[in-house]
């Protein structure tokens, strides 16, 4: 895809060059289970255990061509993309309208929402204090891959994980 930025400069949202997938998740299950969780009255779940999750399984099709990024900044908070998370990409998907992607722009690397409408290219922030970053024809736009999934994980901030460090 060619295309050149015709907007202002961008922050950049990702904060290191790919990574290989297969340093994340060595081939460990985690079990899943099948009851939808509830946010109000909890439910014994246990007697809907499924076969377990396998995380490569689930989020990569493509391995050779899938790589994670870790996210750095807040441009994709509408999309539930957050600073610190960890977004799978795959380079083998062809790129479509409304797709989030990683893209390079001015050498950078960036995480945005893929929007082609009657001959115009942008790259859109999911957050309103972003501007959108416009192609024209000419202009150049490398894509590097498709997000597939994203991974955060929380703060080990609970009480349990303040006893266990004390003790």
């Amino acid at each position: 895809m060619t295309m050149n930025q015709q907007m202002s400069p961008i922050k950049v949202s990702l904060s290191q060059s790919p990574q290989a997938l297969g340093a994340y998740f060595a081939a460990y299950e985690t079990r899943l289970l099948s009851h939808r969780i509830s946010a109000g009255f909890p439910s014994p779940a246990a007697d809907y255990a499924e076969d377990g999750l396998d995380l490569n399984h689930y989020l990569v099709q493509n391995k050779p061509a899938t790589f994670m990024f870790t996210v750095k900044g807040d441009s994709m908070l509408g999309a539930g993309i957050c600073d610190g998370d960890k977004v799978v990409v795959d380079k083998a998907l062809k790129p479509k309208h409304k797709d989030i992607v990683v893209a390079v722009v001015d050498s950078e690397y960036t995480i945005k929402r893929l929007y082609q409408l009657r001959g115009r290219i942008e790259l859109q922030a999911e957050n309103p204090n972003y501007q959108a970053i416009t192609f024209n024809e000419g202009s150049e736009l490398q894509i590097w891959g498709v997000v597939v999934g994203v991974v955060r994980k929380y703060s080990n901030a609970s009480t349990r994980y303040n006893k266990e460090a004390k003790s």
